[in-house]
Parts: structure tokens; C-alpha cells; sequence
């Protein structure tokens, strides 16, 4: 990627290095690596299948130094990228883009939807309209095969993509439905949720490129592999547990990457059809 031709956001807050509320304790080992991962993107925190005792988190990035500062300076050129995108898209449909606020965090966070640790994963919260995340996440993803800058530009322009939902009143709508559902067929409104935010990153990556030439040659299969390698029966599977698709909640690896090709290719919101409520 040619991000670094890119302006650099003033939307990022680095609150790496604060303590909140009590220490949290985590990782060591492949189980523990595969249950944070697990954890990042069904949306759920699942180190409390450890004891405390099983446990060594020191509380920090994993990442550090000359890396980290190219970790931020790349994390404010993209957030700056989605905010020159989507100003221009909303302006096109008559709206104004709010740009949200980036949130870098070190091993825990309170936010306005309350307190999350690093298994957490990077997080949109509709309750202060930021994102969160801790740089660390980086190398977790480079395990899943997740390697190179784009399939990180990929993640941030997914939760951005939530924020996006947000603006437009998609996220509450969601949010209703859900309550009054089972507790499957939530799972799988919570899907079609998801891939929209997959299609929004698509159609973000789509106009940044024809903004300021953005992406080079393999940047979208590094998209394509990272959208796959994320897919919720594919870290299933990497967990040794059974696939099972009522537990679904962001997709599989097929509708993950598919829907991120279809924003790319169309550079439409309105083609990100996987929801009832979605822009007209």
C-alpha cells in the first residue's frame, strides 16, 4: 500500500500505557492464542476459560519502538483515508460524515459500551462513536494469515464501517430487531450486519485508491486472504471446535470475502445489500 502518501488524521487518541480497573491476565501458549483470537471476532471475551493462575499478561503493547511508530503513523494515514472517503460519500447523498475517534489502548480499555481487554479485539463502540484498538492485535492477525498492510487497512476499514452503520441508523435498527429475536436468528442478523461492514470497507478501499492511488499490485488479495482467515468457520476450525453456523456472528470465510469484493468492485454503499435497513 501507499500509505504513506497519505495525510495523517488528528482523530487518533493514544491512551496505550493506562491502567484500568484491575489487571487483566492473558496469553501464553497456542490454546491461549487461538481462544484470544477466537474471541476478537465472535465479539466476546473468552478469558474467562482461564484461571487467573494459568495466566501471564504484562500490560503493554506487544508491539514497540520504531515498530510502533510506524504502526501509529500507518493507523492515523488510514483512518485519514476513510475520513477523506466517506466525507465525500455522504456529501453525495445530500448527508455529512461525522468522523469518529481512533482509540489506541494497551491490553484494556473502558469505553462508552464499558470496559474491554486486547481478546476483545478492535471494537466499535456506538456510545462515544469511536474505534478501539490495540496495536498488538497486528501480529494476532499476522497468525491468522493476515500478512501485509492491506489486510490491516482491511480491519480498520471494517470497523469503520460500523460507524458508518451508525451515522445512518442502521446499527439501532439492528439492535432492536435483535432484542426481539431468539437468540440463533439474532446470530444471524448479526451476520448480515457484519458483512455490510465487510461491503463498507470494500466500497472505502475502492474510492481511496481512485483518490490518491492507494493500493498496489497483491493489495487485494491480501484483502481477499484476511477477509477468509477471519471467517467464523474458519477459527472454528482453528480452535478444534465443531463449525457450527447457528453461532455465527460475522460469517463465513466465503461470505466475508465476498462481500468485501463486492463494495470493492461497485465503490457503491447500495450495493451492500445484506440488510433490510440499508441506505437507499
Amino acid at each position: 500500500m501507499r500509505w504513506r502518501r497519505v495525510r495523517q488524521s488528528k482523530n487518533v487518541e493514544d491512551r496505550r500505557g493506562s491502567r484500568v480497573g484491575r489487571g487483566a491476565k492473558m496469553g501464553g501458549g497456542i490454546g491461549t492464542l487461538i481462544l484470544l483470537v477466537l474471541g476478537l471476532f465472535l465479539g466476546t471475551d473468552l478469558t474467562q476459560f482461564f484461571s487467573t493462575g494459568d495466566l501471564a499478561y504484562e500490560n503493554g503493547s506487544a508491539v514497540s519502538g520504531a515498530q510502533d511508530d510506524e504502526n501509529v503513523q500507518f493507523v492515523s494515514a488510514i483512518l485519514a483515508s476513510t475520513e477523506d472517503v466517506w466525507a465525500q460519500q455522504f456529501a453525495a447523498r445530500s448527508g455529512r460524515y461525522q468522523e469518529p475517534k481512533l482509540v489506541l489502548f494497551s491490553g484494556q480499555v473502558n469505553s462508552a459500551c464499558g470496559f474491554a481487554s486486547a481478546a476483545s479485539g478492535p471494537f466499535y463502540c456506538p456510545g462515544d462513536n469511536q474505534v478501539y484498538i490495540d496495536l498488538s492485535f497486528f501480529n494476532q492477525l499476522e497468525s491468522m494469515g493476515g500478512v501485509g498492510d492491506f489486510a490491516r487497512a482491511y480491519v480498520i476499514g471494517h470497523e469503520i464501517g460500523h460507524h458508518v452503520q451508525n451515522l445512518l441508523g442502521i446499527s439501532m435498527a439492528v439492535q432492536r430487531e435483535r432484542m426481539q429475536m431468539s437468540e440463533a436468528d439474532g446470530n444471524a442478523l448479526s451476520v448480515r450486519a457484519e458483512l455490510q461492514a465487510d461491503c463498507y470497507a470494500g466500497v472505502w478501499a475502492h474510492h481511496a485508491h481512485k483518490q490518491s492511488y492507494l493500493l498496489e499490485e497483491g493489495d487485494i488479495e491480501e484483502g481477499l486472504r484476511t477477509a477468509a482467515a477471519i471467517g467464523d468457520d474458519e477459527i472454528m476450525r482453528r480452535a478444534g471446535q465443531y463449525v457450527r453456523p447457528d453461532a455465527f456472528t460475522h460469517g463465513t470465510s466465503e461470505q466475508r470475502a465476498t462481500w468485501f469484493l463486492t463494495g470493492l468492485k461497485s465503490g457503491q454503499m447500495e450495493s451492500c445489500t445484506t440488510l433490510p435497513m440499508t441506505v437507499n
